[in-house]
C-alpha cells in the first residue's frame, strides 16, 4: 500500500515578504493533531504580541524538525539557508570561545520563517541588540518544584505582586506554558547581568521571608523541598533564556506562555491557554503586555537590599 504523500508547500504572505512553508500537514503535536500549518496560523493570529515580546532581542530557538516525537534541537546559531532579510545579532560565548549569529526579530515574517524552520518555542535574551551586555528586563520566574500545587503558585504570585507594589515596580505576569508563572519588569539598561541577578536575588529573598512555607531560594535542587516554589533569580544570568510571551511550548497539549492580568491569577490554570484557545483570547483582549515599555523601574532599591544583606551570586551557578 502506498504511503500518503506529503501536502505540497504553500506560500504565506507576511507583510512585505513571502514565506514558503514546506510540509504544512506535518503533525507536530500528536496528542492534539496540531500541524506545522496550525503553528504558523497561531503565530499569525498573535503577530503583534509575539513581535513585541521578541523585538531586537537575541533569540534562541527550540526546534522540532520532526514534531515533538522527533525530539528538540536547542538552536543558538541561525539555521542555514536564511533569506537576506532575516535579521541577526552576533554574540560572543566565553564558555565556548566563539561567536554565533542569533535571530533578532524585527517583524512578523521573521517569526514565521523560524516556524518554517521547525521552531516551536522562542526564547529571547533579556537584553537587546543595541547593547547585549546590558539587560532591560528583570525576570521573576516562579518555578514550582515537582510536588508544588498550582494553588501555591497562585499564593506566591500575590506575595510577589505585593512586594513589587511596595517597590513601585510594575510587574507584567504571564503563564510559563508549563506549571509556573513568569513576571517581567522593564528596567533601564544601566546595569550588567551580575547586578540584575543580585537585585533579583534580593527580591526573591524578600518573597521567601514573607512566605517561608511556600517559597525557597535554595540554589541546589537536591536541597529544596519538593513541595515548595523556587523563585529562580538566575534566569537573569547572561545567555539564560525563558519562553517569550505568546511562545508555544513543546509539550503535548501545545500550551502557550500567555500574558495575563493580575486579577485573573486566582481563577486560571496554565492548561487554559493553548494554540487553540489563545487566538480567540487575543482577538478579544489584544496584547496585555503592549504597554510594557512604558513602565521603567530603577533597580537601585533592590541593589541596596542586596548590599545590606551582603548578597552575591556565583558566576558558576548552574541548574
Amino acid at each position: 500500500m502506498a504511503s500518503k504523500s506529503a501536502a505540497p508547500a504553500i506560500e504565506v504572505a507576511v507583510g512585505e515578504h513571502t514565506v514558503r512553508v514546506s510540509n504544512p500537514d506535518r503533525v507536530y503535536f500528536p496528542e492534539t493533531g496540531a500541524t506545522k500549518l496550525d503553528l504558523v496560523n497561531y503565530y499569525l493570529s498573535v503577530g503583534d504580541g509575539i513581535v513585541n515580546a521578541l523585538r531586537d532581542r537575541p533569540c534562541m530557538l527550540h526546534r522540532f524538525p520532526k514534531g515533538l516525537p522527533g525530539g528538540k534541537v536547542h538552536q543558538k546559531r541561525l539555521p542555514g539557508g536564511a533569506p537576506d532579510w532575516i535579521p541577526t545579532v552576533e554574540l560572543y560565548f566565553p564558555r565556548y570561545g566563539r561567536t554565533a549569529d542569533e535571530l533578532c526579530v524585527e517583524k512578523l515574517a521573521d517569526v514565521i520563517w523560524a516556524v518554517q524552520m521547525s521552531t516551536v518555542e522562542f526564547h529571547p535574551w533579556n537584553s537587546r541588540r543595541f547593547d547585549t551586555e546590558m539587560p532591560d528586563e528583570w525576570r521573576i520566574d516562579l518555578d514550582p518544584m515537582p510536588d508544588c500545587p498550582w494553588s501555591r503558585v497562585q499564593r506566591v504570585a500575590e506575595v510577589a505582586h505585593e512586594v513589587l507594589d511596595e517597590l513601585g515596580a510594575v510587574g507584567w505576569p504571564k503563564t510559563s506554558g508549563g506549571k509556573g508563572l513568569h513576571i517581567y519588569v522593564r528596567i533601564a539598561p544601566e546595569f550588567g547581568f551580575q547586578d540584575v541577578r543580585r537585585a533579583a536575588l534580593a527580591f526573591a529573598r524578600e518573597v521567601e521571608r514573607r512566605a517561608p512555607k511556600d517559597v525557597t531560594t535554595t540554589w541546589w535542587r537536591k536541597d529544596r523541598d519538593p513541595h515548595q516554589l523556587f523563585v529562580d533569580y538566575n534566569q537573569n544570568a547572561r545567555d539564560h533564556t525563558i519562553a517569550a510571551a505568546y511562545s508555544v511550548r513543546g509539550i503535548p497539549q501545545a500550551t502557550v506562555s500567555t500574558p495575563i492580568a493580575w486579577t485573573e491569577i486566582p481563577e486560571i490554570h496554565p492548561t487554559d491557554f493553548t494554540i487553540k484557545t489563545v487566538p480567540t483570547r487575543y482577538a478579544a483582549l489584544g496584547d496585555l503586555h503592549a504597554a510594557i515599555d512604558e513602565a521603567i523601574f530603577d533597580l537601585t532599591p533592590l541593589l541596596e537590599w542586596a548590599n545590606r544583606d551582603n548578597l552575591e551570586v556565583d558566576l558558576d551557578e548552574e541548574t
